[in-house]
């Protein structure tokens, strides 16, 4: 079993920047991809960045592109989302999901769900 364990998330006014975490832990995980995505209430949850264990491939949902970037330590297990030009409408709980078989923005492709982490971003 492996274990995602978020970090990072606090309120930051528009326009601020957070840096999110996602620590693996249990066994080492050795999968395809490792994504975030978030939800806000009322809302279905949302793909927000996804990049392959292996390899540079990252996709960022349009609402993100540009403002968003993911990026991983193997040596540490660990992924992260840079979040910067915050906006009112980022607000949600984050949460990061690792795949043993998939590269994708479908959240029912991932095999582990970390708890999540808040992000509150105020105009």
């Amino acid at each position: 079993q492996v274990q995602l364990v978020e970090s990072g998330g606090g309120l930051v006014q528009a326009g601020g920047s957070l840096r999110l975490s996602c620590a693996a832990s249990g066994r080492t995980f050795s999968g395809i991809a490792m994504a975030w995505f978030r939800q806000s209430p009322g809302k279905e949850r949302e793909f927000v960045a996804v990049i392959r264990w292996s390899g540079s491939s990252t996709l960022y949902a349009d609402s993100v592109k540009g403002r968003f970037t993911v990026s991983r330590d193997n040596a540490k297990n660990t992924v992260y989302l840079e979040m910067n030009s915050l906006k009112p409408e980022d607000t949600a709980v984050y949460r990061c999901a690792a795949s043993n078989t998939y590269y994708s923005r479908n959240p029912v492709h991932y095999n582990y769900w970390g708890q999540g982490t808040q992000v509150t971003v105020s105009s």
